[in-house]
């Protein structure tokens, strides 16, 4: 590790964290509500018509961020797209308070096109801002994936509560108020000019390499993530009719968020101050994710009362892993793209995710008949990639001496 000299954090990660986080409360907190909204007394809907609806969303707005980076990176700019996506977005919430199969459907349309301007241009804004101190990139991104969980958390706590409380068209309305509130954040920050950022001085070869190596392994990570979640959640619901701890069974689900947020904040304190290489973070992401899958696999498939522990010491392993890789993939984007297109390659990064969970969900039914099987897959799975990653850094260590010799 190296320590890092000179480089602080400025106003416009405030600015941009705090935007992201409302964004994601508004979200995540309508998105809570959708389901129920669907099948209660308004529309009636049938559950798998709700769940299938309800899939097409969240699959939809991997698709419509890639329109939204394309606009933002060659037609409209980035900030303005920002903008221009949170009201859309707003609107979309607003929509869904019509009464109607004519609402429901025109504030989902809207509100997948307004999160699809919205997040890849925020990423792209908020990974520039450090482009001319990219030792803190690494710690940046950690405060922006901080600001999204703590939004997420909130979100489905605030609006989930006041809209199964006072009525779902409630939990819209603020959903949409929140989206609003969102942009003004966005108005205060600078927007970093692409002449005032230094030049990528890395060779075209290497960077497209680790860019590459990114998409895999981010992919990958959530390919393994995804199908121990079958294990995970099994375990979760268990745990929660028979622990005597005291935790209320609707923060159950919370609880990896509950995890993540002292874990970010030792993250970022340490790594604003200490440097180590983005792919060791990684590395590093992939073991101790082994070892949270390995400390679940301990836990007999009936657990008893004394297997919570050993439950939430795994998810807080998980957690740890999960702050050493998500935030890391977007640093690694940032560092070695062309500033010019980030917002483009940052939702082509979500492609290799969608496309590999597609993959293993061909296998769900087994996975879901034995649980068990996903966690061995995702211990396997994530135990070579670590292998992986040791011998890419190993290779690339001698590289960087290599050229340096000879330079």
């Amino acid at each position: 590790m190296k320590n890092i000299q000179n480089q602080k954090h400025t106003e416009e990660t405030l600015y941009y964290s705090i935007s992201r986080m409302l964004e994601r409360a508004a979200y995540y907190g309508f998105r809570t509500l959708l389901v129920l909204y669907m099948v209660g007394e308004t529309l009636k809907m049938e559950d798998e018509e709700a769940i299938s609806i309800y899939v097409w969303l969240t699959a939809s707005l991997v698709y419509s961020q890639i329109v939204g980076a394309l606009l933002g990176d060659l037609l409209i700019g980035n900030k303005k797209s920002i903008i221009i996506g949170g009201i859309i977005q707003a609107i979309g919430a607003f929509s869904l308070c019509i009464p109607s199969i004519i609402g429901l459907y025109l504030g989902l349309f809207l509100v997948v096109l307004g999160s699809g301007l919205f997040i890849p241009n925020i990423i792209s804004n908020f990974g520039k801002a450090y482009l001319n101190k990219t030792k803190l990139l690494d710690s940046g991104f950690t405060i922006f994936y901080l600001a999204i969980n703590l939004g997420s958390f909130l979100g489905i706590l605030l609006i989930g509560y006041l809209g199964e409380t006072y009525g779902y068209h409630i939990g819209f309305v603020i959903s949409g108020i929140l989206m609003l509130i969102s942009i003004t954040p966005i108005f205060l920050s600078k927007e970093k000019r692409l002449d005032e950022i230094e030049k990528n001085e890395f060779p075209i070869s290497k960077r497209i390499l680790n860019i590459l190596v990114a998409f895999i392994v981010v992919g990958l990570f959530w390919g393994f993530y995804e199908i121990s979640n079958i294990r995970t959640f099994d375990l979760q619901l268990q745990l929660s009719e028979i622990s005597t701890i005291g935790v209320p069974n609707h923060l159950w689900q919370s609880i990896n968020t509950i995890f993540i947020v002292p874990i970010s904040v030792i993250a970022i304190i340490s790594w604003s101050y200490l440097y180590s290489s983005q792919f060791f973070k990684l590395m590093l992401g992939f073991i101790f994710g082994v070892i949270s899958f390995g400390i679940l696999f301990l836990i007999p498939e009936v657990p008893a009362e004394q297997h919570t522990i050993t439950y939430l010491i795994s998810l807080l392993f998980l957690a740890i892993s999960e702050i050493h890789i998500t935030p890391i993939i977007h640093s690694i984007l940032t560092k070695y793209s062309n500033p010019k297109y980030l917002a483009i390659l940052i939702s082509l990064a979500f492609l290799p995710t969608r496309l590999i969970s597609l993959g293993f969900g061909l296998f769900n039914d087994k996975l879901y008949d034995n649980p068990m099987l996903g966690l061995k897959i995702g211990i396997v799975g994530m135990t070579i990639i670590g292998i992986g990653l040791i011998g890419y850094i190993i290779i690339n260590r001698k590289t960087t001496y290599n050229d340096g010799h000879k330079a």
